[in-house]
């Protein structure tokens, strides 16, 4: 399936097909219309502009110059009338404080800032006169043994356990801003982010990396694949049966793969045989024989289906697929270039 939207639809038509309850998810304000203070909302549905909430819509999150957005960037309706995320603007404040212990070289001082912000410009063509006078100063103070400014450090902080860190600043000065990430199988509980405050302390509480729970004792495929949206990326296997040759040769290169494919947020899904013996699993745990059906996959031969984190099909495979192209196509065509780049930080990893 193209989208999310299209798949619940289908679902939906196909088991709610006397049940008038369905056809409210049309409804054009299905979710309440998002709002952003100080940003702007951009959505688009499926099902045309008329139709700006309803569901299956997806919405853009935005803040305006001077506001950097926290929260998610990219919001979905729900079929439980609610929106997957939520986002607010915050002002983007910058604090400047300058203290002078001595005045006798103040004339001199901004004489030498002019002369050398000048000459920047005349050297390069343009020139930030906010920047250049805050290098140059700090340069002339440290020079004339001046206090220029006083920096408040906050304590090192540290990143959870299965996560990392990415700080503005250099992490640990007044007004500093750190995230919170996690690795592959791992979602955080706790708090996105916290500020270095005035008082040396940061705000908010540590968060940590928890293994993702996926609860695969579900009742439908929506609510399994909601459990996955902007989380993780899917590859479903599915074969005849157990015995099938090339279900086995995939199965053995899966399992080689394992690693690699956790550091790709991959999780991989096997559907196995036709009802009234079909099987489904992710490991160890078994799906619901109406989770299966609800997928829409065959298994009367083998393949593989690829879904991104949008849960958007992005490739299909009819025979087994090594490592090295599986990770090739993903890494080229899934993952953006902060995850290309941590993934070469974890390059031997698996090794």
């Amino acid at each position: 399936f193209d989208t999310w939207y299209e798949l619940f639809m289908l679902i939906c038509s196909e088991s709610h097909k006397s049940d008038s309850g369905c056809s409210l998810k049309t409804d054009p304000y299905w979710c309440h219309p998002p709002g952003l203070t100080n940003g702007e909302v951009t959505c688009h549905s499926p099902r045309g502009r008329a139709y700006r909430s309803t569901l299956g819509t997806r919405c853009q999150m935005s803040c305006d110059r001077g506001y950097k957005l926290l929260g998610r960037r990219s919001i979905m309706c729900l079929a439980n009338r609610s929106w997957s995320g939520t986002a607010y603007c915050r002002s983007i404040v910058c604090y400047l404080k300058i203290f002078i212990t001595s005045h006798s070289y103040w004339p001199g001082i901004i004489k030498s800032v002019q002369f050398t912000c000048s000459l920047i410009a005349t050297l390069t063509g343009v020139v930030n006169f906010i920047h250049c006078y805050y290098f140059v100063i700090t340069v002339v103070f440290y020079l004339h043994d001046f206090v220029f400014h006083s920096v408040r450090r906050c304590p090192e902080l540290f990143p959870p356990l299965h996560g990392y860190l990415s700080c503005s600043s250099d992490g640990s000065n007044y007004g500093a801003m750190c995230e919170y990430h996690c690795e592959g199988g791992h979602e955080r509980r706790g708090v996105s982010s916290r500020v270095c405050q005035f008082n040396r302390s940061w705000g908010g509480d540590p968060a940590e990396c928890v293994p993702i729970e996926i609860k695969a004792d579900v009742k439908t495929a929506p609510a399994l694949l909601d459990q996955f949206y902007e989380k993780r990326r899917l590859l479903i296997v599915s074969a005849p049966n157990m015995s099938d040759p090339d279900y086995q040769l995939q199965n053995i290169m899966i399992q080689k793969a394992d690693c690699g494919l956790a550091l790709r947020h991959v999780t991989v899904i096997e559907l196995l045989g036709s009802p009234p013996r079909e099987t489904g699993r992710i490991k160890e745990s078994l799906l619901q024989p109406q989770v299966i059906e609800g997928l829409r996959i065959s298994r009367s031969y083998f393949s593989m289906v690829l879904l991104d984190e949008l849960g958007l099909d992005r490739e299909r495979f009819i025979s087994p697929v090594g490592s090295d192209e599986l990770f090739s196509y993903i890494d080229s065509f899934l993952l953006d270039e902060e995850e290309r780049e941590k993934l070469e930080l974890r390059s031997d990893f698996c090794d």
